[in-house]
């Protein structure tokens, strides 16, 4: 494949097949958390450390990825400090982070255009360094949720009740908040800040509406994720468009079609169960 024998393109589709590993992955927990906007708002965090690096003259990659998981950490603290008001923390870092990454940015000449492929992402971007970042971030995201299975099952879906049962949640929680930073700030490179909540969402949604339970829900997740990443890069680098871009419509359209064939499987089952409940009527008239 004459795509593949290019470094870069191999670079792309490593870095794209980790994080499609994870990220879909992570995206499970948090949508039955209902911390969906989590990805987005961190996303933002990284934009900012990433603009931080490239003022200080710093590594813009692990800038932005030692910002992201202090925002995760700012957001969880924040979150137990406004229980009542828990889309408050959200609101109050997605506008902390992107308005800092724009003054940032106005700070340094020629950093706007050098972001285009941080905003939208890049194929030719995943450096050797980034794709080191993540394959760090996927192993440690794959034996943090083997190792903490059970306890992260029953702090996603009642986090009184594992505390009550032993669970550390608030260590739990933190160190949850870290990974999703991680992985956020990892994914930059090949979906772009604006899209990076696509890659990690869409997936789930996909999953959590057609899977039967859990673990199909994380096995059709994985699975969604790596073929959107996948095709998605292809596409990109035949028709010349942003991977990110074209990686979330590649993912919007899977979605839609889950939801079509959910919607006639519903119709089928009903025009069935209408045309029995009729069938045995007609008999029982008969008799």
């Amino acid at each position: 494949m004459v795509m593949l024998g290019y470094e870069f393109m191999q670079r792309a589709f490593w870095a794209g097949g980790l994080i499609g590993l994870i990220g879909p992955l992570l995206g499970v927990y948090l949508m039955l958390r209902r911390q969906v906007l989590m990805a987005d708002t961190l996303s933002h965090v990284s934009l900012a450390g990433v603009a931080l690096g490239s003022v200080l003259g710093w590594n813009p990659a692990l800038s932005g990825f030692a910002v992201a998981i202090a925002g995760g950490l700012i957001i969880e603290q924040l979150r137990r400090s406004y229980r009542t008001y828990s889309e408050l923390p959200v609101a109050i870092i997605m506008t902390s982070g992107l308005a800092l990454a724009v003054v940032l940015m106005s700070l340094k000449q020629n950093l706007t255009k050098s972001f285009s492929s941080y905003l939208f992402g890049s194929i030719v971007a995943v450096s050797d360094t980034q794709l080191k970042l993540i394959a760090l971030v996927a192993a440690a995201g794959l034996l943090y949720f083997i190792i903490l299975r059970r306890p992260l099952y029953s702090l996603t879906f009642d986090e009184e009740t594992a505390a009550i049962s032993g669970v550390r949640t608030g260590w739990l929680s933190f160190s949850f908040a870290v990974l999703t930073g991680m992985t956020v700030a990892a994914a930059m490179p090949v979906v772009g800040v604006l899209l990076v909540s696509a890659l990690i969402v869409l997936p789930a949604s996909i999953a959590l509406r057609i899977a039967s339970g859990f673990t199909a829900a994380i096995m059709i997740s994985v699975s969604v994720g790596l073929t959107g990443v996948f095709s998605g890069l292809t596409a990109s680098y035949y028709i010349n468009t942003p991977p990110g871009g074209t990686i979330a419509l590649i993912l919007l359209v899977f979605l839609l079609i889950a939801i079509a064939v959910q919607k006639l499987i519903r119709l089928r089952s009903r025009s069935q169960y209408s045309s029995q409940a009729n069938e045995e009527k007609g008999s029982h008239n008969i008799c």
